[in-house]
């Protein structure tokens, strides 16, 4: 009887052994095909390439001329799929040229790798472009390859539409300045910003003093075009402040008191680049100026699009809570990636990431698809409202790519978005669109101490190139 148990208990083993692999079989089958460029279709896999053969074979770049230009690079495979990326904007493409001799040979599927590899090789302000038009650029690779699009290789999307915030340059007639606005609220947008340079009351008399920062009526009269603003757009909405102009701190708690009426959104960088904050040295790299004016007003401070990473401009900001609202551009922060990190971290201590952007159609895929993924987030910088040909500088997606105020997050492989050569070449900054770069073939920039080729002085004193 036990014999004709166990028996009994084999044989539905066996069947059941059977089942899984005539289950398994085929999946095994069609990972082979597809391994080997076969039966993709059936797979409803599309690979674009064979990923562990794939190689960078080269960097170009053209400059879009736009105001503050778009460098555009483009880096390219020996199986034929590329990744465009984006230079800060009014940077310059050489920032990431120079990359090319470090990355040349590289799986661009190792993003991490490549990105530790380049990283001692930017800094805060523009100089974070050339670092984040790679990262960028990689993995629009990478979501090509992969056939999904660039959110799903940094993590889960919360909103599949990113909320805009429209920049409005300043106009010295405050209601003409507040009718730009009002036009912008027309077309959908939900949320606003003003440039409030000290500038707007200069040919004031008594208004400004000699260094540049307004007087007790200076700062009246500023008071006065956003009071117009508020009573044109509403005091329901969104509303931020920037180019306030070179203020020291005590010049920033000032106008920030002076604007507290008006329950501003956000006063940004404050104090700009190059400013010595009495004390804090260059004030955008240093968190203890910007905590001095936070704790002194009421009026929310945001700042951040100068900076590069999170341990080498963010951190300190964000463990002191020296900002209410951090503020990078990820076209200096460092990319995708790092942008990311860096908005993730100050989700820890409760502070929220709105986001710094004058670029293109194509980084502001790049950024939409990396927002999808924040937890924390306020809205995005949209600097093209006024360029009637933005939309048209990419094929995908839908347009108009701006839609009441918001932007559509891509599910097409990668970021979702081709460049329409035509209208590009229409407007590019100087001659040549995606030439040859022999220039930047040799490293320009190096480290001896990653044991590579590197300039040194022989046994004769002469300068030398060591392989």
């Amino acid at each position: 009887m036990l014999r004709i148990i166990r028996n009994r208990v084999s044989r539905r083993k066996l069947l059941a052994r059977a089942a899984r692999l005539a289950a398994v079989g085929p999946l095994f089958q069609l990972t082979k095909e597809t391994a080997t460029g076969q039966s993709q279709a059936a797979s409803g896999v599309n690979r674009y390439s064979a990923p562990s053969q794939l190689k960078i074979t080269d960097m170009r770049a053209c400059r879009v001329a736009a105001g503050a230009d778009y460098p555009i690079i483009r880096i390219d495979t020996n199986q034929g799929v590329y990744g465009l990326g984006e230079v800060r904007d009014a940077g310059v493409e050489g920032m990431a040229l120079i990359l090319k001799p470090h990355i040349v040979g590289r799986n661009p599927l190792q993003i991490e790798p490549i990105l530790d590899r380049v990283r001692k090789f930017t800094n805060h302000y523009r100089f974070g472009g050339g670092y984040s038009a790679v990262d960028i650029a990689l993995h629009d690779i990478a979501g090509k390859v992969y056939g999904v699009p660039c959110y799903r290789l940094l993590g889960s999307p919360y909103r599949n539409r990113v909320r805009m915030y429209c920049d409005t340059p300043q106009t010295q007639d405050p209601k003409r300045f507040a009718e730009r606005l009002l036009r912008r609220k027309q077309m959908g947008y939900t949320f606003f910003k003003m440039d409030l340079g000290t500038s707007l009351v200069r040919h004031i008399p008594g208004a400004v003093l000699d260094r540049g920062v307004a007087t007790e009526k200076g700062l009246k009269l500023l008071c006065e075009y956003v009071q117009v603003v508020r009573d044109t757009i509403g005091w329901d909405v969104p509303l931020a402040a920037d180019h306030f102009g070179n203020l020291d701190v005590n010049d920033a708690i000032l106008y920030a008191r002076a604007l507290e009426p008006y329950r501003m959104a956000w006063l940004e960088d404050m104090l700009q680049v190059g400013t010595l904050a009495y004390g804090y040295g260059d004030a955008p790299k240093n968190w203890m100026a910007y905590k001095e004016i936070k704790e002194a007003t009421a009026s929310p401070i945001a700042m951040g699009e100068s900076l590069f990473g999170l341990e080498e401009g963010f951190r300190p900001f964000i463990e002191n809570r020296a900002v209410d609202i951090i503020h990078p551009d990820p076209l200096s922060a460092g990319g995708m990636r790092e942008t990311k990190r860096i908005a993730d971290f100050a989700s820890l201590y409760g502070i929220p990431t709105a986001i710094h952007f004058a670029g293109s159609p194509v980084a502001a895929m790049a950024v939409v698809h990396m927002i999808a993924t924040l937890k924390d987030f306020v809205a995005m910088e949209n600097h093209a409202v006024d360029i009637p040909w933005w939309d048209d500088l990419v094929i995908g997606p839908s347009k108009p790519i701006v839609e009441k105020g918001y932007i559509r997050v891509p599910e097409a492989p990668g970021l979702g978005v081709e460049l329409n050569e035509e209208v590009v070449q229409k407007h590019l900054r100087i001659p040549g669109y995606f030439e040859p770069t022999p220039e930047f073939d040799k490293l320009i920039v190096d480290d001896y101490r990653l044991g590579g080729p590197y300039w040194h002085y022989d046994e004769d004193g002469k300068l030398v190139y060591s392989q």
